[in-house]
């Protein structure tokens, strides 16, 4: 969930904030920078839950900042095009990328 403020340093790191990108994120429009991941972009607008585990539906959220994140799955894109199981800290941001959460399936 979003509370519309910024969880982001003013300075330093390797995003370009003078290009702002708006991406969605189940559903939901938010503001990142050239140069983020979905997982940075996510959790400077605040969004801790990022997926939920297959079993027990218990919800994830990011763990690490790097190729090891075993939570933050996502799917990038919609349709034919569609990439399961992404990790959301190397994935790099894209403007107007829809991204979502793993879709739950009956009986997993």
């Amino acid at each position: 969930m979003s509370t519309g403020r910024s969880h982001r340093l003013d300075t330093g790191g390797q995003i370009d904030r003078t290009r702002p990108l708006s991406f969605k994120f189940d559903g939901r429009s938010y503001t990142g920078f050239a140069g983020d991941t979905l997982a940075s972009a996510l959790l400077a607008a605040d969004v801790r839950l990022i997926g939920r585990s297959f079993k027990y539906h218990r919800p994830r959220g990011i763990l690490t900042a790097g190729s090891e994140e075993p939570n933050a799955l996502l799917e990038l894109r919609l349709g034919a095009r569609r990439e399961p199981n992404t990790r959301a800290t190397v994935a790099e941001l894209g403007a107007g990328s829809p991204s979502s959460s793993q879709p739950m399936t009956a009986g997993s």
